[in-house]
């Protein structure tokens, strides 16, 4: 079997037209084409959003805290997980 040709894709179209209508086809075109407007949009900007540079994070500039209040005590968490003696 081979691929359809000319004439075969007219009466596809014909057949196609006599079951939806030509109303219901031109929105389905009108509804298409928008949605293919919108992607090619969305691409735009997204190629533009990428060729900025992404500004660091303010976290990353501040030092690291090195209190006593933000140390870790493994002494303390190991206590509360053990099972109490009996």
């Amino acid at each position: 079997m081979s691929f359809p040709g000319g004439w075969e894709w007219l009466v596809v179209l014909a057949i196609v037209a006599l079951i939806f209508g030509t109303k219901k086809l031109r929105s389905i075109g009108s509804d298409v084409g928008g949605a293919v407007k919108g992607f090619k949009e969305a691409m735009k900007q997204a190629e533009s959003i990428k060729e900025e540079p992404p500004e660091p994070p303010a976290e990353l500039d501040k030092p690291a805290d090195t209190s006593e209040d933000a140390s870790f005590d493994s002494s303390a968490t190991h206590a509360e997980h053990s099972e109490p003696k009996q």
